[in-house]
């Protein structure tokens, strides 16, 4: 079983940049982490290749030269292989284009029977890059995955969670799966494994390796949403001092909050 697992470089902290003129975050490779939910995905991985001890885990991302780190973090967690997908031609990607991205850079891999991802990502929270992935490439998918049941020779029996309810799905591979946070407990990256990867080589693509090398088709240019403005919250304080009887100061607070419009 041949599994590709994507995964994402997101910012450490909520204290961030953003490019005035863009509007999109500032990727400078400082203060970043791996996406935490793309943890839960390459344990997800790494089960199914205990599973089936043919299986390969390959790790891929989109992002600057720097994102090469989550994907060392990665190998060194267990997966296979690695590959980078980077080109200026990609900045500023919405969900649809930084999905088109990733399905491109899929077929240039090829032969693949489990895509993996995390539920969302920390800095977008839109869940949506895994499904349009499987979107572009033609595939079936299921999100919320919480267990996987069963591996069949052709199919995978899956337990999804939903807000309400859950189910046990069957499909039928190659397809894509996103995972949730509570399915498992990420491993720590081995010290023995980053000796054992000393000496290999992450694969970088751009955009030349690709099948469709249209540049409108990617980044801000291939982005059918674009960002109007977005800034950091401003951190402040505001303190008032109220006093009365207690019908007063009930009365004196409901206007406070009416007035800041939090009822």
């Amino acid at each position: 079983m041949n599994i590709i697992t994507c995964i994402k470089q997101v910012p450490a902290s909520s204290n961030v940049q953003v490019d005035p003129k863009t509007g999109v975050l500032i990727r400078d490779g400082n203060n970043v982490k791996m996406n935490p939910f793309d943890l839960f995905g390459l344990e997800a991985s790494f089960k199914l290749k205990e599973k089936d001890q043919t299986s390969k885990v390959h790790a891929i991302t989109m992002g600057p030269p720097s994102a090469t780190a989550v994907l060392n973090e990665a190998l060194y967690m267990g997966a296979d292989d690695a590959t980078l997908i980077s080109d200026r031609r990609f900045a500023g990607a919405d969900v649809l284009a930084t999905s088109y991205t990733l399905s491109q850079l899929i077929k240039h891999i090829g032969n693949f029977d489990v895509i993996v991802c995390g539920k969302q990502t920390t800095d977008g929270d839109t869940a949506q890059v895994g499904p349009e992935i499987a979107e572009f490439l033609g595939i079936p998918h299921i999100p919320y995955v919480k267990e996987i049941v069963e591996i069949k020779e052709k199919s995978l029996i899956l337990r999804s969670a939903f807000d309400d309810h859950e189910e046990i799905v069957e499909i039928e591979m190659p397809c894509l799966i996103t995972i949730e946070k509570d399915m498992n407990t990420p491993r720590l990256p081995s010290y023995r494994r980053k000796q054992m990867m000393k000496g290999y080589q992450i694969s970088m693509v751009s955009l030349k390796h690709l099948e469709d090398q249209n540049p409108d088709h990617y980044g801000l240019s291939g982005s059918p949403t674009q960002v109007d403005e977005i800034f950091p919250p401003q951190k402040r304080m505001d303190t008032k001092k109220v006093v009365g009887s207690k019908e007063e100061l009930a009365q004196k607070m409901f206007d406070i909050l009416k007035e800041s419009r939090y009822v």
